[in-house]
């Protein structure tokens, strides 16, 4: 399946895969993530149960806080 992930065009294997199994295959591993599927916010507690298709658009951001 091909998506937009982060502006960039992806190719991941199947038909459709959960946002939590794309976070694991891209090895994002930061604590604190916004999830954004086709304009539409995505809680945490949800991305085992969002799953992306086909021609979607992902953003997978990582917030850093500092002083």
């Amino acid at each position: 399946m091909k998506i937009i992930l982060n502006n960039r065009e992806e190719e991941f294997s199947g038909n459709c895969l959960s946002v939590d199994e794309i976070i694991k295959i891209k090895s994002f591993v930061f604590k604190m993530l916004v999830v954004r599927l086709n304009s539409k916010s995505v809680k945490k507690e949800e991305y085992s149960s969002t799953y992306v298709k086909e021609g979607d658009d992902l953003k997978i951001i990582h917030l850093v806080s500092g002083g």
